[in-house]
């Protein structure tokens, strides 16, 4: 068992000691090292927040678009309609609550499935982040908002720290909580936990409102990262970080969503993908790798769940 907990960290060591013999001269630099924090930070952000609706049973599919969205609607008040920053990012970040509840709401009091629910509000963000584009970048912002992301105290990225502070802040609140078990109480068995006297429709709509204010600050990090966005930046980001989710429940924990499983997943993946990219020179290898990812993640978190069942039916 300590093998299935830990694969991911060898995997991890063997990646980095196949690209490290393959290609040293481009693979073992500072400039690969800062890439690949910097590429996955905006992607490990949003993860946290897919994470928190995935332990209440729910699934986020509208992450990534409310992502871009928020990049978009920020750039465009601060570049557009010339809105301080500060006041900007607060109404950018209050707007996605508001989506997440709208989400949480369809889910809980009406009753749609957050699977069809978050596709159908997907697509509604895009045509309203397409219709505050106009369908065009917006932006450059300023390079002075821009060292919100791109700054490097002490030489470390400070996006990476970022990454850190909310890691610790969602797995202590999953993990060490009355709200963070409730939560896992409504992922595991919504009917026991109501009859528990968990309020599920309550932690339902808080965690959607949560992982759309998480990717509400991913968006605003993603803007200050590149200056400029479109209406297009955000889908790319969603299997990623479904993958990381999914391939966490394999690492540490497995068999539960769990931040440091995911933390390690996207990063083993970004290596193997920075790699292979620096390798090849193809940028496919973004797309192929991710999507193999999720589905050996997905097929392992089922065996997991198989063999629990199974060992938990010769128990009784």
């Amino acid at each position: 068992m300590q093998i299935n907990r830990f694969s991911g960290v060898y995997l991890w060591i063997g990646l980095i000691v196949l690209f490290a013999v393959w290609i040293p001269d481009t693979f073992l630099t500072n400039a690969t090292l800062t890439g690949i924090i910097m590429d996955q930070s905006i992607t490990v952000v949003l993860a946290l927040g897919v994470l928190i609706a995935l332990a209440a049973g729910q699934f986020d599919l509208s992450a990534a678009q409310t992502l871009g969205f928020a990049a978009v609607f920020h750039a465009w008040m601060m570049t557009v309609k010339d809105i301080d920053p500060v006041v900007s990012t607060v109404l950018t970040l209050a707007a996605c609550l508001v989506i997440g509840l709208v989400n949480g709401l369809v889910i809980a009091v009406v009753g749609i499935n957050s699977f069809i629910a978050t596709l159908g509000t997907s697509s509604i963000i895009l045509a309203v982040t397409s219709l505050v584009s106009g369908d065009k970048f917006v932006g450059p912002i300023e390079d002075g908002y821009r060292q919100l992301a791109l700054a490097k105290p002490l030489g470390v990225p400070i996006l990476f720290i970022y990454v850190l502070i909310f890691a610790v802040i969602v797995w202590y609140v999953l993990e060490h909580s009355p709200v963070g078990r409730r939560l896992q109480s409504t992922g595991a068995n919504p009917e026991t936990a109501r009859l528990v006297g968990v309020r599920t429709n309550r932690y339902i709509v808080g965690c959607m409102m949560a992982s759309s204010f998480m990717a509400g600050i991913a968006g605003v990090l993603l803007l200050a990262r590149i200056g400029s966005v479109s209406s297009t930046i955000g889908p790319s980001y969603l299997l990623p970080a479904f993958a990381g989710c999914f391939l966490g429940t394999t690492q540490l924990k497995p068999g539960r969503y769990n931040v440091w499983g995911t933390l390690l997943a996207l990063f083993l993946l970004a290596t193997g993908v920075k790699g292979f990219q620096l390798a090849s020179g193809q940028n496919w290898i973004n797309a192929m790798f991710n999507g193999v990812a999720l589905i050996l993640a997905v097929g392992l978190a089922v065996i997991f769940e198989r063999r629990r069942t199974q060992a938990g039916s010769r128990d009784s």
